[in-house]
């Protein structure tokens, strides 16, 4: 009797040890993911890694980075994972990414990865601009449907477009620095103004215009190939449209903040793994290691569509061009929710 009353407190507090040992870490991740793809990508690095957890923190991209660059002295975040290159170019420069060198770093495509010395982020996968065209709205309507982005001047179009306004949406600055990138300063000021003529209002999402276009709200959507390719699989009676003039595109990467954490790190080097990858292809054409990038169902063929996008300048210029683009076109950008 006695030794039965001495061993339960001991087995209690052994079963309370074992619990305190096998409490999961939790990483804090800032993220720009669709909300749809962050469930499967916790998942997938959970089970391969059952002693840390994930806690997402969610925003558009430039909501996002700006919370980021806000947190430089004091970060909250241990990782960065699914956040533009040319945000993630930004945060290097300010010191809140930090160099490190991944785990199966050489299967990744280089063209996805920091160009510069000191790497500190790395490409998952390259996310795209397109054309949501709803073909029964502009049929109604008697639009003509679009082919090249000269097209989007034409005056049926007036009132019928939607775009992410770019200081919100990484979305809407990857195509507003795709038209500067291509066209040159001058000119693709002017095309922007001539475009504003069309534009009905510009969103703080960057899927949310092909999700408009997809239920009639807008004829067209200037937006995300990916939730294009999405809505028109479940049924929506759009068309994905790579314009003539090639499109913005940008790598969506993770990157180290948190470096004395080796979770962290575990994190980083998983997120580029071939696991992840098949992961990422679920939703994009073309993920971070060539091996893993297959077609999905419904998206345009982008490869050849891509303009070459200079993620550094991207990210150099980034408040100049915000500042003006907000000065001349922010009048007409939704309500922030």
């Amino acid at each position: 009797m006695k030794n039965r009353w001495i061993l339960a407190p001991l087995a209690a507090i052994s079963v309370l040890s074992a619990t305190h040992a096998f409490a999961a870490e939790e990483l804090t991740v800032y993220s720009a993911f669709e909300t749809d793809m962050l469930a499967k990508f916790k998942d997938g690095f959970e089970k391969a890694n059952p002693d840390i957890k994930i806690k997402w923190v969610r925003d558009s991209t430039g909501i996002m980075t700006a919370k980021l660059l806000a947190e430089k002295d004091a970060p909250r975040a241990d990782v960065v994972w699914g956040l533009a290159g040319s945000s993630m170019a930004l945060l290097k420069e300010n010191g809140i990414l930090k160099p490190y060198s991944p785990k199966g770093l050489d299967q990744v495509r280089p063209s996805l990865i920091d160009p510069q010395a000191n790497k500190a982020w790395f490409g998952n996968d390259a996310f795209f601009n397109a054309v949501c065209y709803n073909e029964v709205v502009g049929k109604k309507l008697g639009l003509t449907k679009p082919e090249s982005w000269q097209d989007l001047l034409k005056s049926e179009y007036k009132g019928h477009i939607a775009m992410p306004n770019p200081a919100s949406s990484g979305t809407g600055y990857m195509q507003v620095s795709a038209w500067l990138q291509t066209m040159g300063d001058k000119a693709g000021w002017e095309y922007m103004a001539k475009l504003d003529k069309n534009i009905d209002h510009y969103t703080h999402s960057g899927s949310k215009p092909c999700v408009q276009a997809a239920q009639g709200e807008v004829a067209i959507g200037i937006s995300m190939a990916i939730r294009g390719a999405t809505l028109k699989s479940q049924g929506a009676p759009i068309d994905v449209i790579m314009p003539k003039g090639g499109v913005g595109w940008e790598a969506e990467a993770v990157g180290l903040v948190n470096n004395k954490s080796a979770a962290a790190k575990r994190l980083v080097d998983w997120s580029i793994s071939a696991d992840a990858n098949k992961l990422y292809n679920e939703f994009y054409p073309v993920v971070g290691r060539k091996a893993e990038s297959k077609p999905v169902p419904n998206y345009p063929d982008v490869e050849k569509a891509m303009v070459k996008m200079d993620f550094s300048k991207m990210a150099s210029s980034r408040k100049d061009v915000l500042r003006a683009w907000s000065e001349k076109f922010d009048s007409k950008s939704e309500p922030k929710s």
